[in-house]
């Protein structure tokens, strides 16, 4: 019959897997170990069930040198490993990477589980592999998920995000260039268009409230790096940012208790929204800047540096991040965030935060050049609208 698989059963579906081991070792390939990792920590996010990447280091030897150690090292972590756990190539016949997963067991902590892991394959290979080999091999660990806030203190491991800081992923290296090279050009074009625009608005702030004339303000920006951002000043200069921290804070608990269930209501009996409205700290000018978006326009000057795109999600503020779940996070890891995103064009502030949280990361995994396209367009349309704006 036409189409129909020879073989016995299974034989197609362990000659594909074949595909995902080398012939030498029996690790997965790089590309496949890294795709490994990136289903683990989504799934961590959803179970809080954590995960140790361990992550043995063999670049200092020599190619000659190599062969001979990843058979022995092999040979150890096959055999004194669970079948669940993941062995492969964190970088190609150099990084041998593996992934414990569901770390902690009954009454054990992660870090006493990863102490006990370490412990047990230090001692394994330290049986099976030289001394003059293992000594120049370096053995580092990463829990997942880490503990701590997304700030500069404490930016989120690196090593556990490969896919993320890779340039190959998923062919998009090119786009990315090309995504960065039109934020330069329109930017630029766009300050030196609206140049008068933007000096009437400074001189309008300056006249009409005592203040600096830009608002600035430390925001997270990709993978937790924290820059400066700024916009048009549109509140009253000596405004307590508490007011705004207690309604965020209140906000996204109450969004993430309820599970995003946007009918939830404000204290005055609308719809809970993820900007304050009536903002008593709001100047005359600054309200119609913010309806009209007119305030946003500095953060041209935030795409330029480099911080920030035209299009991407949203940069959150650090006390906005320390109340984030664990999923909330990857909005911050995925992409560089935008002056403008999916949020913006489908409700903006009228969203829930959890759903706000879904679209960026709809449009992180979605992503490509004609979405970007698509975004900014409808942007615009959006802004006339004033729909979601306060």
């Amino acid at each position: 019959m036409k189409g129909k698989a020879k073989g016995r059963p299974g034989e197609n579906l362990h000659r594909f897997a074949s595909y995902l081991l080398d012939d030498r070792y029996g690790f997965y390939v790089q590309d496949y170990f890294t795709e490994l990792l990136r289903i683990e920590r989504k799934r961590t996010e959803r179970s809080k069930k954590p995960f140790l990447l361990v992550l043995l280091n063999a670049s200092e030897l020599a190619w000659t040198e190599r062969d001979r150690l990843f058979r022995d090292m092999a040979a150890v972590l096959f055999s004194s490993t669970r079948e669940i756990d993941i062995k492969g190539w964190y970088k190609q016949d150099s990084v041998v990477g593996v992934l414990f997963t569901e770390l902690s067991g009954v009454g054990e902590s992660a870090d006493l589980a990863r102490s006990n892991i370490l412990r047990k394959l230090r001692t394994s290979l330290s049986e099976a592999i030289e001394r003059r080999y293992l000594d120049r091999v370096s053995i580092s660990s990463h829990v997942f998920p880490e503990d701590g806030e997304i700030v500069e203190s404490n930016l989120p491991d690196s090593n556990l995000y490969p896919d993320l800081l890779s340039k190959k992923g998923p062919g998009r290296g090119f786009s990315l260039f090309v995504k960065r090279l039109l934020d330069l050009v329109i930017s630029i074009v766009l300050i030196v268009l609206l140049a008068p625009l933007l000096a009437a608005i400074a001189i309008v702030v300056k006249a009409t409230s005592k203040g600096p004339v830009f608002f600035r303000q430390e925001r997270v920006g990709h993978f937790g790096k924290p820059f400066i951002f700024l916009k048009f000043r549109s509140m009253r200069a000596d405004t307590d940012p508490e007011i705004h921290k207690k309604y965020i804070e209140q906000f996204i608990c109450q969004d993430r208790a309820n599970k995003g269930n946007v009918a939830d209501l404000a204290a005055d009996g609308k719809k809970a929204v993820y900007k304050m409205t009536n903002d008593p700290r709001v100047t005359r000018v600054g309200r119609f800047l913010r309806k009209t978006s007119l305030d946003e326009l500095p953060q041209l000057f935030n795409v330029v540096k480099g911080d920030m795109s035209l299009v991407g999600p949203r940069p959150p503020i650090p006390y906005e991040c320390e109340r984030y779940d664990l999923w909330h996070r990857r909005r911050i890891l995925e992409i560089k965030p935008g002056i403008t995103g999916l949020w913006q064009v489908k409700g903006r502030s009228s969203t829930s935060f959890d759903e706000m949280v879904r679209l960026d990361l709809k449009y992180a995994l979605e992503w490509s050049l004609w979405l970007d396209l698509s975004i900014l367009l409808k942007t615009i349309p959006a802004v006339l609208s004033a729909k979601g704006a306060y």
